[in-house]
């Protein structure tokens, strides 16, 4: 099977390991890839949350320079407002709270901002509809 359409973005970090400990708290993601680039000699992950054919790609470098801050940002559905609010309180006692969450209600929802390890941008969020949406 040839994969189609959107299937991964790319980050690059300082910490791998520390990245993953990120995403896989704050996104339930796991590595299903891994490896040390023979061309360059890097650490490359893969991460996914198993749900849709669509992986974080992690490209440990020694300098990172955020692409994804402050709007720019990955999205991620909680599977319930107390969960999210678990998710953030966790957040906020590591430092990592941008944004307390907000309720903006319809099509938006519930939602916060993060800050990964490298200072990119993780959007929290319980109640967009997005799945739905396309579903309609």
């Amino acid at each position: 099977m040839i994969d189609i359409g959107l299937t991964h973005i790319a980050l690059s970090v300082s910490d791998i390991e520390q990245s993953i400990a990120f995403y896989s708290t704050y996104a339930s993601m796991q590595v299903v890839h891994r490896r040390l680039d023979a061309e360059t000699g890097v650490s490359v992950v893969w991460l996914c949350d198993r749900t849709r054919p669509f992986v974080v790609v992690l490209i440990e470098i020694a300098s990172v320079h955020p692409i994804l801050s402050p709007l720019a940002h990955l999205g991620v559905g909680c599977k319930s407002r107390e969960d999210m609010e678990r998710l953030c309180q966790i957040a906020r006692h590591e430092g990592r709270l941008l944004s307390e969450p907000k309720d903006s209600g319809y099509p938006i929802g519930y939602w916060a901002f993060l800050r990964d390890p490298d200072g990119h941008t993780l959007e929290l969020s319980y109640g967009q509809e997005i799945g739905l949406k396309l579903e309609s």
